[in-house]
Formats: C-alpha cells, sequence, structure tokens
C-alpha cells in the first residue's frame, strides 16, 4: 500500500518539488519505504511507497514507462502474473516482479481499457505524455481512497485529505453531508467529504485531465453484472460455485512478498476466511509464518477472543490477542479523530485501530480481512425487510417463524424493521423524530433522496445490495478501515470483494442464503469442512463492537464539549442536558471534537 498525490496548476505556473513533499509527508505512515516525486512544467506527481510485492528499490515510484509514461499507484493488482504473462506475450518485457510495471505496461497495452483486466484494489495516476492527459482510476469497489479538489487554478488530488489542505485550506464544512451524518447516520452516499469542495472519485470511476483544456471527464467503467447461470443453479452447485470463488479469490491475495497476517474476530466470516487461508498456505509450507490477530474485549458482552481462540485450536495456526484497556482508548482518542480526516459512526472504530497498531508490531505487512461479507451475503437483519419484500404470503410466514433463528430479533422486531427500512414515509416520520434537535431551517435542508432510493430498491434485493456496496454502506467501512489500517503501514486485502466473488454471491438464488433459520447458509455449509459447531452455527453476532460504557461513560465533560461547539450551536435547537440515544451522543461529540481539530466552521 502506498500514498499517491498530484498538483496540477492550471494558469502554466511550475510545480515546485517541495508543495509535492508538503502534501507527501502528510502520509508518510502510508509509505515508510520510499518516497518520490516527478515535475514537468505545471505537473507534479508524488508518491510514499509501502513495499509489498518486489520490495528492491526498481519498483520504487513514481514508476516509469521509457519516456512516454509515469505512473503513481496505491494498491495491488492480484493477478499481476497472469497480465504479465498476457503482456510477454504481445512483445513486453519486464526488468521487475512489481506489480506497478505491469500496471502501466497495461495501460501502455490496452490504453483506459486496462482496468477491466484488473483484478485488485487501486488508485492510481498515469502522466500519458504523447495524449498530455493524466488518466486516474478507482478501483471497483473503492477499496482504495481518490480524493480531488479543482478550482480556476489548481487541480490537486491525494489518497488523504490532509495533503490537499496543504495546498488549499479550507474550513468551510460540507453542511448538507454534516447534516445527513448527524441525521440519517450515513456519510457516503454522494462524492462529497464533510469539507467543501473536497470531493471523492467513486468507485468504479475513471477520471481522465487533459492537460491542453485543463478540462476533466469522469465516467463509470464497472457495474455489478447479474449471472442468470448462477442463479439457476440447485442447493449444492450453489454451496460448490460459492466455495471455488472464494477459494479463489483468497489464493490470489496471498501473494506478497511479505509477512501475511489475518483479522479473526468469534463470527462466521473471518472464521471462515481464515480457514480457507490455511488450507493454502499449510499446502505451500507457509502456514508458521501466518498469525490470526484477535482485539478482545473487557466487556463480555463484546469480547469474541474465547471463540476466535477455539477456531485457532481448531486450525493449529498462531493467535495473538490483544485486549486494549481504557487508557490506551483516552490517550488516542483525538489521534484517532484527527487521523480520519472526517466524522465516523462509532468507537468500533478504535477496536480496529488496536487491530491494526497489534499487526503492525508484529511485523505483519498484509492483513485478511472480512470487510464486506454481511453485504454480499444478506448478513445484516435490516435484510429481513427486502426478504419479506420479494415474497409471497407463505414464504414470509415461514421466514418470519424462523426470524430469531436467521437473525437473533423477535417476530416483532422483525415487523418493525420491516416497516421502517421498506416505506419511505415511516422512515422519514423517524428522522424527522432524531432531527428534532435542530433548527427548521436545518433540518428542512436536508436532502434525503439517496434516502428514498435507498428505501425503493428494497424492493428487489439485487438492486438493494449494489446500492449498499456503491453508495450507502460498504464506502463508510472502508474508508475507517484503510485509514485504520494505513495509519500503521499495513495492507489489508478483503477476500470477499473480489469482484468475480461479488457477481457470485449477489446472482445465487437467494432463498439459498437464509435457509432453514440460518443467514449465509453457504458460507456455512462450507465451512462445516473445517470447523465445529459450535462456530459454523454460532447465531451470535458482534463484529468490532467497542466496550462503550467501560471506555466511553456519560458524563458531564461530554455534554460540555458538545454545548461548547459552534457548529452545534448554530444548527441545534438548544443546549443538550442529557442524550438518551448514545449513538446520537456520539455523532455530536465528533463533530464537536473534528471542528476543533480542523478549525472548521458552517460558512
Amino acid at each position: 500500500m502506498c500514498g499517491i498525490a498530484g498538483l496540477i496548476y492550471k494558469n502554466s505556473t511550475t510545480v515546485l518539488e517541495e508543495s509535492l513533499k508538503k502534501m507527501t509527508d502528510k502520509m508518510s505512515h502510508r509509505g515508510p519505504d520510499a518516497e518520490g516525486f516527478f515535475v514537468y512544467q505545471s505537473l507534479g506527481l508524488g508518491h510514499r511507497r509501502l513495499s509489498i510485492i518486489d520490495v528492491s528499490e526498481s519498483a520504487n515510484q513514481p514508476f516509469f514507462l521509457e519516456d512516454k509514461l509515469v505512473l503513481v499507484f496505491n494498491g495491488a493488482i492480484y493477478n499481476y502474473i497472469e497480465i504479465r504473462e498476457e503482456l510477454k506475450q504481445n512483445g513486453y518485457s519486464f526488468k521487475t516482479t512489481s506489480d506497478t510495471e505491469v500496471l502501466i505496461n497495461s495501460y501502455d497495452f490496452w490504453g483506459e481499457e486496462c482496468v477491466n483486466k484488473f483484478n485488485g484494489m487501486w488508485s492510481f495516476a498515469i502522466y500519458d505524455k504523447k495524449a498530455n492527459k493524466l488518466f486516474c482510476s478507482r478501483d471497483r469497489f473503492g477499496v482504495k481512497p481518490f480524493y480531488y479538489y479543482s478550482d480556476k487554478d489548481q487541480f490537486i488530488f491525494a489518497s488523504e485529505i490532509k495533503p490537499i489542505l496543504e495546498i488549499q485550506k479550507i474550513e468551510n464544512v460540507n453542511l448538507q453531508v454534516l447534516l445527513q451524518y448527524l441525521i440519517i447516520n450515513i456519510s457516503d452516499q454522494t462524492n462529497e467529504t464533510f469539507f467543501e469542495n473536497i470531493l471523492k472519485l467513486p468507485g468504479s470511476h475513471n477520471l481522465v485531465y487533459d492537460l491542453n483544456t485543463n478540462e476533466f471527464n469522469i465516467y463509470k467503467y464497472y457495474d455489478i453484472k447479474f449471472k442468470e447461470e448462477i442463479n439457476k443453479l440447485n442447493l449444492q452447485e450453489s454451496i460448490d460455485v460459492f466455495e471455488k470463488e472464494f477459494e479463489n479469490s483468497v489464493k490470489i491475495r496471498l501473494r506478497s512478498d511479505v509477512k501475511i497476517g489475518s483479522a479473526l474476530s468469534g463470527g462466521t466470516d473471518s472464521s471462515y476466511m481464515v480457514s480457507v487461508a490455511s488450507k493454502f498456505l499449510s499446502e505451500s509450507d507457509q502456514i508458521e509464518k501466518f498469525t490470526a490477530v484477535t482485539v478482545g474485549s473487557v466487556d463480555e458482552k463484546t469480547d469474541e477472543s474465547g471463540m476466535a481462540s477455539l477456531t485457532t485450536q481448531v486450525l493449529n495456526i498462531n493467535h495473538d490477542i490483544i485486549m486494549p484497556k481504557e487508557d490506551e482508548f483516552k490517550d488516542t482518542f483525538e489521534e484517532v479523530i484527527f487521523k480520519h480526516e472526517e466524522p465516523f459512526g462509532g468507537i468500533a472504530v478504535y477496536m480496529q485501530k488496536f487491530l491494526m497498531k497489534e499487526t503492525n508490531s508484529l511485523g505483519i505487512k498484509v492483513l485478511l480481512d472480512g470487510q464486506g461479507a454481511d453485504e454480499i451475503l444478506l448478513g445484516y437483519n435490516r435484510y429481513t425487510a427486502a426478504y419479506l419484500r420479494n415474497h409471497g404470503i407463505v414464504s414470509n410466514i415461514k421466514f418470519l417463524s424462523h426470524v430469531k433463528s436467521h437473525y437473533d430479533i423477535s417476530i416483532l422486531q422483525g415487523l418493525k424493521i420491516y416497516y421502517y427500512f421498506s416505506n419511505f414515509f415511516v422512515r422519514k416520520l423517524w428522522l424527522k423524530k432524531r432531527g428534532q434537535i435542530l433548527k427548521d431551517k436545518y433540518f428542512n435542508t436536508i436532502d434525503f433522496s439517496s434516502t428514498k432510493r435507498l428505501t425503493k430498491s428494497y424492493k428487489k434485493i439485487f438492486e438493494l445490495q449494489k446500492n449498499e456496496i456503491f453508495w450507502c454502506q460498504l464506502p463508510e467501512l472502508l474508508k475507517w478501515e484503510d485509514k485504520n489500517s494505513m495509519s500503521y503501514s499495513v495492507e489489508t486485502r478483503l477476500p470477499y470483494l473480489d469482484y468475480n466473488f461479488v457477481e457470485t454471491c449477489l446472482s445465487i438464488n437467494n432463498h439459498y442464503k437464509i435457509r432453514n433459520g440460518w443467514s449465509k447458509y453457504l458460507l456455512r455449509k462450507n465451512l462445516e469442512k473445517y470447523l465445529p459447531d459450535q462456530i459454523t452455527y454460532n447465531r451470535r453476532k458482534i463484529g468490532f463492537d467497542a466496550p462503550v460504557d467501560h471506555w466511553w461513560p456519560r458524563s458531564e465533560k461530554i455534554l460540555e464539549i458538545i454545548n461548547d461547539s459552534k457548529i452545534i450551536q448554530q444548527i441545534s435547537k438548544k443546549k443538550f442536558t442529557f442524550i438518551a440515544d448514545r449513538d446520537l451522543e456520539w455523532r455530536l461529540y465528533n463533530i464537536a471534537v473534528w471542528e476543533r481539530l480542523y478549525n472548521m466552521k458552517i460558512k
């Protein structure tokens, strides 16, 4: 993993290398192994490198192809070996064993269509000297970030927001994003950020900047395909194709020249991922170098370390458990808010931060993680609403009778979820109740169009899943994952988000995904081969839940910080004396601290 940065002056001013260095210095944690710069008149590119594949200096960046192409690249092309062989057959030769060299040669051969050849995660920019353009791309699901800012004088891009702020001071908050975060509890419904005029290139999109005209266009190059032939498979065939595609995904993500580990909770997603990885690593005699890393909790209700230990004992793999203390949380409290650059969903983010810190201390540079499994396998209990919307009375009665088994919720809770998530009128009424804290003029400015679109998508499960993968759910999780992992120079790889596997899962008959009282039925059937029923058929779903009451107990100090915020004073009706909803309390508090750290204000 790496950090990339770029600067274009539209008035022909020459870019200074020291300006690029100011940007890349803000991302030194993303690439502690090397740095590099390229300046050509009004264009400048910068790079920080974390060496993963071909750790030699010959693979450092910016990477040049003769005198015609220059590349800065953040990510990993997992199928680079296969692509390199195809390029060799077409006359290309290679000086390194890196995926970076494969990427730049792929562009040289296929042009902008090269991204359709890649299986991986990426954010890159290629300066094409002959065409005098900058070709930028972000991977299909937006695993790797690409932020940019443009005005009449300059175009700036980077892997993080802070480098852009080094060149362009921005202190005005994007009010729409802030209000949606506060009331709807979603902040990634569009390509906007909390900073006014700083945008994100969405996943599955390319950006092409014409240096002759200083104009750029953005277009989508990928969408998830629904495969009818997979949808028609019977149950056993679906179980088999699920296993085959997931094994392909894990195997290709084990390619590395550095130490590999895996995140492991007590849940089925990470347990299956670790099981498959250990199978392949055992076959190649690499298992002794592999370690599963678990974050335990001082609160027994949220602690999964016991189940994780059972998994590692059965698989006979190395296991490391970190049990963060309250003092560790307090000591890094503001540091995490600053590193994340934008307000985030809750203190569970700190659990992931401790996981990445421990991973780094173990010398692990590549970490498998289970992000995306719930989105593609109908893992959240809100998918109850989608199931009920898409099936008849008999199926729905049967489903509700098993809903306690499926999602560990009661029939009444299932019906409440149905009416909330599938009916926009009901949903908006609830959000209006939450929005009572706001002055009317601010609540009335909230754009609910994306929420309405999401609610409508519950009519068709495939469309709902696409919506959550591209906009409403997954982008936030991936953003937090990237910030946490790269803060400790760790490259996380996500087997559940291999695009072939995603297309397979979304195409499989939905009756096979929730079956016989079990969610994620296909995964569990395959997990049976590795682990006992105690894990395979465990209904407890915790994830990265933090011990909130231990780390962040209610206090007058929290309310004082919220009430002292100028942003909150401006948008709220009154001072807060008690906030019953602790999630809402966190969002208000997070805004207050973020406002101070970045000197933000409402214009």
